[in-house]
């Protein structure tokens, strides 16, 4: 080889150094992940999110730290993320309210498609229909026969308007015809007590809040809404096995990164989500909190998104939903 050529050589080989260098993820250099979780500290995002990130640690060699900027229904710390610099120190816990949001509200700062992009699904949370013992229905298709036989008359309670509890019982209204009328609280926890006593009739809720009144007979379960059943409440039939075909929605969470962040570093932190999800005291915690583990790729997740998107788009346009 000429002196020329290994002159050249060198100088390609130091530019390719440089360029991996210049590309290499933020936990390569050392330097911690910071896990956005948007909402106040104690809810399933909280709670779950600090499981993820303490499995994590590990596995990314660097410390996974959770950081709380709740406000505007998960808004402010889901923007914060979108605006973060795409190198590897920043992603976000999010619930379904980050595809549910742009067609709830009047204005979002970033746009979940373009500014974000989903690492993996990783808990899996149905809801629980649950009614008041004085209401004679024992199943979930009951529930809908009294409800067509008493059109507009039932009641049902949600954590507040567009949240997932309050469109489930809104896609019951649009599947079933039953027009039952929505009461909203201030968390669904609130309504338990007038959903005893009769003063409003049903709610779609977390199992984690309504698992203990269910089993002590205070409320009456009919019907869960994942795909399966879940290990919290095995007795009870899904919404599809109860009669209502599709009805499936799942209080999944995500997390989420800036858009134009690197292939490789969107891969690495897939794998140290993979290891935190076979931790068996991972799988116990989220068991705790009303949840299970799923793990689904990049691509499984996006495709959820979209899917999910256009339903609740739908949903929500069609009943008028607003939260004006």
């Amino acid at each position: 080889m000429t002196a020329p050529n290994i002159t050249r050589a060198a100088f390609l080989s130091g530019a390719a150094a440089l360029a991996f260098a210049g590309g290499r993820s933020a936990q390569a250099q050392g330097r911690p992940l910071r896990i956005v979780l948007p909402y106040a500290p104690g809810g399933v995002v909280d709670t779950l999110g600090r499981v993820l990130a303490q499995g994590m640690t590990d596995a990314m060699g660097v410390p996974v730290v959770a950081d709380n900027r709740p406000g505007a229904g998960g808004m402010i710390g889901s923007d914060h993320v979108a605006k973060a610099t795409p190198d590897g120190t920043t992603a976000l816990v999010m619930d379904p309210a980050i595809i549910i949001n742009p067609s709830l509200q009047a204005s979002v700062p970033y746009d979940v498609f373009r500014d974000l992009k989903p690492v993996s699904i990783f808990s899996s949370s149905p809801l629980v229909c649950v009614v008041s013992p004085t209401l004679p229905v024992t199943t979930l298709m009951e529930l809908v026969e009294y409800g067509r036989a008493h059109r507009g008359e039932l009641s049902y309670a949600s954590a507040g308007v567009g949240t997932t509890p309050h469109l489930a019982g809104e896609m019951l209204n649009q599947r079933t015809g039953i027009e039952a009328t929505h009461i909203p609280y201030r968390g669904i926890a609130t309504s338990f007590a007038d959903i005893m006593s009769g003063k409003v009739h049903f709610a779609f809720s977390s199992i984690a809040g309504a698992r203990g009144l269910v089993l002590d007979g205070r409320m009456r379960g009919l019907a869960t809404t994942g795909a399966a059943r879940p290990p919290a409440l095995p007795d009870l039939p899904t919404a599809v096995e109860a009669g209502l075909p599709n009805f499936v929605i799942d209080l999944w969470l995500g997390v989420f990164v800036p858009s134009a962040t690197p292939d490789a570093t969107i891969a690495t932190m897939h794998r140290a989500i993979q290891a935190a999800l076979a931790k068996p005291e991972t799988a116990a915690a989220f068991l705790r909190a009303g949840a299970q583990v799923r793990h689904t790729s990049p691509a499984e997740a996006a495709e959820i998104l979209r899917t999910e998107h256009a339903m609740w788009r739908e949903l929500i346009t069609t009943a008028k939903i607003t939260l004006g």
